[in-house]
Parts: structure tokens; sequence; C-alpha cells
């Protein structure tokens, strides 16, 4: 298993197969079933050690079955799906997170499998692989689990949780909040549908506006409470490809706007967001509908072709992205900001702009626990000339 383990390291692919064949083939003197119940036994118990092992290197059930099939294909997120399902079983599900079963629930990650031949017979039956192969795609992904890097922690992990405590932090936020997101949600709706982009622009803003006028009315209700300081939470959102490092600017811009942070994973195809929870919720609907309008705006603009072939397309569609996201920020910061002026304007003391100053310390203080060797550096993405000023044109009228 560990010289497996250790051919996936190096690359060798040949010791790899070399290692699956000697697992899959009864040697001589053993009985088949004695022989494929040992294996079985040893695969399944590293699997499942390497699974909890994944919990606590901050990843959640949609994380890294999405991981998996990125990394080997859908073959193997399905035994990854099922490899969470089997260690789930260590669990009593009262200290299970709401969040995190609502993931599993997902994912289908059940128990299809009987108790009668073994688990990796009845899977090599129903995926119709032979037996080489069946054990090959455990190894893989046992090695998928065993390496998987450190994201930060989001949510209890399973065996921790205390049941209801999602359930009743929901049921605590007061409904204007939630009417407030309902109404950004409406106006986002009709901005991504317009063909006006006077329209579009007037929503768009328009629901910065309410959002940010809510995350001030939970900030002042939070520090008159005797309950006590909130704390920052996280969030994980998914950045799939194409043009990652455009969209991760995107995603920063909108972030900061909003009091959060934003953490990107790079290769990954994953962010980590911290931030209070009404933020959070305004970055993740803002997010969401500025990408799809940028989407929709860099599909309309057309793909600037020349004699560069493919690769200008992809140069001239990043640039259009990364000049749309530098562009929709400065205009959101107008937004929160006139709904900030508005604040302190109708305060009855001046308490609201070190009520906000807090909430930033508060956050960055949970991205330096989280993440301590944490570095900014330069998305360096390219300045296609073509591309830049149509994303910017396009940012205006977002």
């Amino acid at each position: 298993m560990s010289d497996a383990l250790q051919a996936q390291v190096d690359g060798r692919h040949e010791e790899l197969a070399r290692c699956a064949t000697q697992l899959a083939r009864t040697p001589a003197g053993a009985t088949r079933r004695d022989w494929q119940q040992a294996v079985e036994e040893e695969l399944l118990a590293s699997l499942i050690r390497a699974v909890t092992a994944g919990w606590r290197q901050g990843w959640q059930p949609a994380e890294v079955v999405r991981q998996i099939g990125r990394q080997f294909g859908a073959r193997h997120a399905r035994m990854a799906t099922d490899a969470a399902a089997m260690e789930m079983r260590n669990y009593n599900s009262a200290a299970v997170d709401e969040r995190w079963q609502a993931q599993l629930a997902e994912l289908g990650a059940a128990a299809w499998w009987t108790s009668g031949d073994g688990y990796l017979e009845q899977w090599r039956e129903r995926e119709q692989a032979d037996a080489e192969t069946t054990v090959t795609c455990a190894l893989e992904v046992l090695f998928g689990f065993s390496t998987l890097p450190r994201l930060g922690r989001v949510c209890p992990l399973p065996g921790t949780a205390r049941q209801g405590v999602a359930a009743s932090r929901e049921a605590a936020a007061r409904p204007p909040g939630q009417r407030a997101l309902g109404r950004a949600r409406v106006l986002l709706a009709k901005a991504e549908s317009t063909e006006f982009p006077a329209e579009a622009e007037a929503l768009s803003a328009r629901a910065q506006e309410v959002l940010a006028a809510r995350s001030i009315d939970d900030a002042m209700l939070a520090a008159r409470a005797e309950s006590g300081r909130v704390t920052a939470e996280g969030r994980r959102l998914i950045l799939d490809g194409p043009y990652e490092v455009a969209k991760t600017e995107l995603l920063d811009a909108v972030a900061t706007v909003n009091r959060c942070r934003a953490v990107w994973h790079r290769n990954l195809g994953l962010s980590t967001v911290l931030g209070f929870p009404g933020d959070l919720d305004a970055v993740e609907v803002l997010f969401s509908s500025l990408l799809t309008q940028a989407s929709a705006a860099m599909v309309q603009e057309g793909a600037r072709r020349d004699d560069g072939g493919p690769s200008r397309i992809r140069s001239f569609r990043q640039a259009f992205l990364v000049a749309y996201a530098q562009r929709i920020g400065e205009r959101l910061a107008d937004a929160a900001g006139a709904a900030e002026r508005q604040a302190v304007a109708v305060a009855a003391d001046s308490g609201v702009l070190p009520v906000l100053d807090a909430r930033h310390r508060v956050v960055d203080e949970a991205v330096g626990k989280m993440f301590p060797d944490l570095a900014r550096h330069g998305l360096g993405a390219g300045r296609d000339r073509q591309g830049w000023l149509p994303g910017l044109a396009a940012a205006h009228v977002a």
C-alpha cells in the first residue's frame, strides 16, 4: 500500500500498476475470498483514515469529491463519495453540522452496497471494471485524500457540532435583513435579464446599496446587543476555469467592498471568503450575478481574433474580465460609500464608523488566524488592450 502511494508521489505509473496487479491477484497458497477480504479491509481502513484527515485539513464533502473528480475523473469521484459515506458512520448525526449533512445529501453519499460480497467487489460490478482497475481506482482515491492541502476550516468537524446551531442562527436573522437580501436578489435578477445597459447599471448599484445598508444595520444592532462580540465566519466559493485569475480579482473586489476578505486557493478552483454572515450573503449574491453579467458582456463583445489564434482570444477575454473586475469594484465601492454616508447622517450618535472599523479588524484577525502564512501577490493578468477597454466599458453598464 505504501509502495503504491509513494509511486504516485514520484509519478512512477508503471510501479503503481505493478502494485495494483499484486493486490488484485490472489497469491499462491491463499484463497481468493480471504485475499480479497484482506486487501479490502486494508484499503478501506486506510481510505477512511485519509478521509478523516481531509476533514481536519479543512475540506468539506462537496469540495473533496469535486477535487477528486478534477484530479482523476467521475469514476473516482463516485468512489470518493462512497468513502465519505463510510467515514460518516463514525458519528452521531446529532453532532454533524446541518451544512455538512446537506452536502452529503446532495452528493447522495449513502451506502448502496450490501454487506455480502464486499464493497470493492460490488463496486467493480457496478462500474463494469476489472479487478486491477478497481484496485487502481481505490489507490488513486486514497492518494487524492492523502495529499489534500490545507484549506482552513469553515464548518465544525463532524462529531463536534451542536445540533440546531445553524438553524438557530438562520432563525435569529432579522426579518428586515432577510427582506433586504431578497430585494437585492430581485434587483440583480432584473439586472441580468434587462437589455438596457442604463437599467442594468442602476439595478446593480441599487442592490449594493441595499446590501450595504443591511450590513450597517446588522453591525449596529450587534454592537448594542448584550451578547458580546459577533465573530467572523467563512464560506467557500467555487472558481471554475477558465480565467480563474480574472474571476478571483472580481471576487476580491466584491469581498473588499462588503467588508470581507477572499483567499484564493490557487489550482484548486476554490476561494475562502471570511466575514460576517450578512456580508457573506452579499458577496455570494453579488459575485454570482456580476460573474453572469461579465460573461454575457464578454461573449457579446466577441473574441478579438487576429493572427495569434486561440491564445489571442484567451488574452482578450482575460484582459476583458480583469478590467471589468477593476471597474466594477470602483462602482460597488461608490454605492456602498453612499449607504455608509447616509447611515452616518441619520445616526443619533457618531458610533457608526468605529463599529465598522471594529468589524474590519475582526475579519482581519480571522484571516490571520486561519491563514498565518498568507501573502498577497499581484495577479499579473495580461493587459490586452482590445480586451481591457471593452471590459471597462462593460463594467460601466453592469
